[in-house]
């Protein structure tokens, strides 16, 4: 009898964890899918928004205003500020996901001036997050490139 309670209370706790790792499974999933979304919408949601925002603040046609190129860049600040806070947001949610503990973060200006070195400490890989990133970052100096050296129609001479 007390086998079979013992292999009923292993039994549960298999499944319970075999459920766990498909909701751990799916959350990293939409971490991810977020991640992308958000890194995406850095390079070409934010400044987009702030294009349209510095259109509608443009009174008439022909004479760019002052106010459309502050409310551009006002815009563009904010909207990148937001978009940066919730990526670092996702980012330790990643990590939450994981497990991955992050080292407690200190002060270049801080640390002792005793020869320590970062040579020192651990290297970690990056994580699925991190690596959504660069890839994003990537893709969007590449189309950046690609678009200003081929389908830019003006000459660099003057």
């Amino acid at each position: 009898m007390i086998e079979h309670t013992a292999q009923a209370r292993q039994r549960r706790a298999e499944q319970e964890a075999a459920r766990q790792g498909a909701r751990s499974a799916l959350v990293r999933i939409v971490l991810g899918v977020l991640t992308t979304l958000v890194s995406i919408n850095i390079w070409t949601g934010g400044p987009l928004l702030a294009l349209w925002v510095g259109s509608r603040v443009q009174a008439s046609i022909g004479a760019l205003s002052m106010s459309a190129i502050a409310a551009t860049i006002a815009v563009l600040i904010v909207v990148t500020y937001v978009l940066y806070k919730i990526l670092a947001w996702l980012h330790v949610r990643y990590n939450d996901a994981i497990g991955r503990k992050m080292p407690r973060q200190q002060l270049a200006w801080l640390k002792p001036m005793s020869g320590e070195r970062r040579s020192v400490e651990v290297r970690r890989p990056l994580n699925g997050v991190e690596r959504i990133v660069v890839v994003s970052v990537v893709v969007a100096v590449l189309a950046f490139e690609i678009w200003f050296f081929f389908f830019a129609h003006y000459t660099l001479a003057s």
